[in-house]
């Protein structure tokens, strides 16, 4: 995969791919345990989690200058949600009784308020931060984004700073 060249139209297709995978759990019927129906759903778990990490480490510190730094600080707010969330989340696709049903609505209620939160934050980040990432990031930023959409992970252990309760 070659690095993008419209950062801000990357970073809204992967929100719109994490997304999908989360609604996709919410809507398809389970015909096998949840530990193998819930794996498409980890994975898109996983991606946004490297998302927001990629927002806070590589987007956000160089567009916190100025108008922009009250509306970061409303992402970062919102991420440490999100983020606690998914611990929340991924803590109960992991118990031994997950195929129980209370257990499997339970999962899908979860994904619904995720979603909730995701639709909310989404649809601020997209017209007020991302209209100002290819156009006020530095060459060097642009790139190491650009690098990292395509081959980076998230540090193991990284948290966002908000992301404690």
């Amino acid at each position: 995969m070659s690095q993008p060249t419209d950062l801000a139209t990357a970073l809204t297709a992967e929100h719109h791919e994490i997304d999908a995978a989360i609604e996709r759990f919410t809507r398809t019927p389970p015909a096998q345990s949840l530990g193998e129906w819930a794996r498409p759903l980890v994975d898109g778990l996983h991606a946004l989690r490297r998302h927001i990490y990629l927002e806070e480490d590589l987007v956000f510190p160089p567009l916190k200058q100025g108008a922009l730094r009250m509306p970061i600080m409303v992402m970062e707010n919102e991420h440490g949600q999100m983020w606690r969330r998914l611990d929340a989340l991924e803590a109960l696709l992991e118990h031994d009784d997950v195929d129980t049903e209370p257990k499997r609505t339970a999962a899908i209620q979860a994904c619904n308020e995720l979603l909730e939160l995701l639709s909310a934050h989404n649809s601020k980040e997209e017209p007020v931060i991302y209209p100002h990432v290819d156009p006020e990031l530095s060459d060097a930023a642009k790139a190491q984004l650009g690098e990292f959409l395509v081959t980076g992970r998230t540090p193991a252990g990284w948290t966002p700073a908000r992301a404690e309760g």
